[in-house]
C-alpha cells in the first residue's frame, strides 16, 4: 500500500532499518502501526516441511511434461499474427469471439486466414446467434468451412451461393460438394446464358449503355443486380460487369 511504501522509504532515507514485524492497518485514519515483531525467519515458517520427502523428477519426466504443455498464449499470438498477417484489431476480434481454435484449424485445412476469420466471425457467428447455440455446436467443421472457402477462391461459388451451401451442410445434407450437387448451386459462367440475361435486363433499361458511354460506369450496377436476380444469385457478377462494359464500348 502507498502509506507503507512511503513509511519504509522514509526510514531508509534517514539511515534507519526496517523492522521485520506484523503491522496493523487503520482504515479510518489511513496509517499502519506496529504489531507483533518477527525477528526470526522461523516465525514465518521459512523452513523445510519435515513431513515431505525430497522430490527429484527425472529429466525424461520433465521433458515429457514440458512437451505436453500447451503453447504459451503470448507466443502463440505472436506466431499466428505473423503467419496470418492479422492486425491487432483483427486478431483481437477472433480471440474475443473465442474462435481462435476454429480459425486456426480452418487455416490448417487449407483456407486463407482472412477467409477463415470472415466466415467464423461473420456468417457462422450470425447463424449461431440466431439459433441461440454456441458456435461450436453448429454442425459444420473447420475442414468443411475451408472447402467452401476454396470453392469461392476457385470461382465456383460466390458469397451468396456459399451461404446456401453452409445452410445445406448445417441441415445435414452432406459435404459441401454434395450440397452443391443436390441443390444445383454453382456460379453460372456460361457466357451464352450470361449474355442472354444481360440483353433481357438492358431491354428494360435501355439508357444504361448510354450512361456508361458517358463515363457513368456505376450505372452498370442496376443491370448487374437484375441479372443476379434473374439467375437466382448464381451469376458471376464480375464477369457480368465485364460483359456489360464490353457491350457499352463496342
Amino acid at each position: 500500500m502507498r502509506y507503507e511504501i512511503q513509511r519504509q522509504a522514509h526510514i531508509l532515507a534517514n539511515g534507519g532499518t526496517i523492522t521485520q514485524e506484523t503491522r496493523h492497518w487503520h482504515e479510518d485514519r489511513g496509517y499502519t502501526s506496529a504489531g507483533r515483531p518477527k525477528s526470526d525467519a522461523d516465525d514465518y515458517r521459512y523452513f523445510p516441511e519435515p513431513d515431505l520427502v525430497p522430490v527429484q523428477p527425472s529429466k525424461d519426466w520433465i521433458e515429457e511434461i514440458r512437451a505436453s504443455l500447451p503453447e504459451n498464449p503470448s507466443l502463440r499470438k505472436k506466431r499466428l499474427m505473423s503467419e496470418w498477417g492479422f492486425s491487432d484489431l483483427e486478431f483481437r476480434d477472433v480471440v474475443n469471439s473465442d474462435l481462435l481454435d476454429q480459425v486456426e484449424a480452418t487455416v490448417a485445412a487449407g483456407a486463407k486466414p482472412q477467409a477463415a476469420r470472415k466466415w467464423w466471425t461473420g456468417e457462422l457467428a450470425r447463424l449461431a446467434n440466431s439459433q441461440e447455440v454456441e458456435i461450436t455446436e453448429l454442425a459444420i467443421s473447420p475442414a468443411q468451412v475451408a472447402k467452401i472457402a476454396a470453392l469461392i477462391e476457385a470461382g465456383e461459388l460466390n458469397d451468396r451461393i456459399a451461404r446456401d451451401v453452409v445452410a445445406g451442410v448445417l441441415a445435414g445434407e452432406g459435404e459441401p460438394e454434395e450440397v452443391i450437387e443436390k441443390r444445383g448451386l454453382k456460379v453460372v459462367t456460361d457466357e451464352g446464358a450470361l449474355i442472354a440475361a444481360i440483353d433481357e435486363a438492358l431491354a428494360k433499361q435501355p439508357d444504361v449503355l448510354e450512361k456508361i458511354k458517358e463515363g457513368k460506369v456505376q450505372a452498370a450496377g442496376a443491370v448487374i443486380g437484375a441479372v443476379m436476380q434473374a439467375m437466382r444469385g448464381q451469376a458471376d457478377a464480375a464477369r457480368v460487369r465485364e460483359l456489360i462494359l464490353e457491350r457499352a464500348n463496342s
